[in-house]
């Protein structure tokens, strides 16, 4: 069954304090390998699913009318259309909690805009900042024991950030499936997002530091930039097995 977690300091009850947990003594565990003949694909939090509409609502919106759109997150959308124009009815409606349906007419660079600003300015992070520099420490591992940390982090997202995170993982693994174009009969062409593309433009969104302080002002440092790339494109490249359980 499901491990529930709830904090940091609950893991010491289920498994192991975090860092210790980073520390894997049987990280085969968790090798991929040894997972394939498993059918039975669960979420963290198997009970209900807990994605917020206008996440939800975008990644269908752009799963179905922008797989093959060139650049579909790095071509800039007008802010001035997002907030003002074409946007503005569906995003008052999101915030109230309806139900929106985003149709073809919806241009898939403003939706795909909308999507990333909501990410970037949720109050918490996606991944929660107290968590962010547990997650970068990862980056440093290889393998298994990478992997086995990454779900055993996973385990401590509160449900709708663990719920929600599986949802964004899976659609951007379906949107890096089509970045080659296809040379067949059907000319069909790529999007050029490819998973480290992928990663570089939302690891800052939902991978995000403590808001710094009077004392501690700088910005994000290279070895950071780098870390958050190569933690997402993992989690990408591994949610179905990261969210098994």
């Amino acid at each position: 069954g499901a491990m529930s977690v709830d904090s940091i300091t609950d893991l010491s009850d289920n498994t192991s304090k975090l860092l210790e947990a980073l520390q894997l003594s049987h990280p085969h565990e968790l090798d991929p390998r040894r997972s394939l003949g498993k059918k039975k694909m669960l979420s963290l939090n198997p009970i209900t699913w807990q994605v917020p509409r206008i996440v939800d609502r975008c990644c269908k919106h752009i799963e179905t009318h922008g797989l093959q759109t060139v650049g579909i997150f790095r071509v800039g959308s007008s802010k001035k259309r997002v907030k003002m124009g074409h946007l503005l009815h569906p995003l008052e409606e999101f915030d109230q909690g309806l139900d929106v349906f985003l149709d073809e007419h919806q241009s898939v660079h403003d939706v795909a805009a909308l999507l990333k600003e909501f990410l970037r300015d949720m109050p918490d992070s996606l991944i929660p900042r107290e968590l962010y520099a547990a997650f970068l420490r990862t980056a440093s591992m290889e393998g298994p024991e990478q992997l086995a940390a990454l779900q055993l982090l996973l385990f401590l997202l509160p449900p709708c950030h663990s719920d929600t995170l599986h949802r964004l993982l899976r659609f951007l693994s379906e949107g890096a499936r089509h970045a080659e174009s296809s040379w067949g009969p059907d000319g069909i062409p790529g999007n050029k997002m490819t998973v480290s593309n992928l990663a570089t433009i939302f690891g800052p969104n939902i991978l995000q530091k403590e808001k710094p302080g009077e004392k501690d002002a700088c910005a994000m440092n290279f070895e950071d930039s780098a870390a958050i790339i190569l933690v997402l494109q993992r989690l990408i490249e591994h949610y179905q097995t990261l969210f098994m359980v």
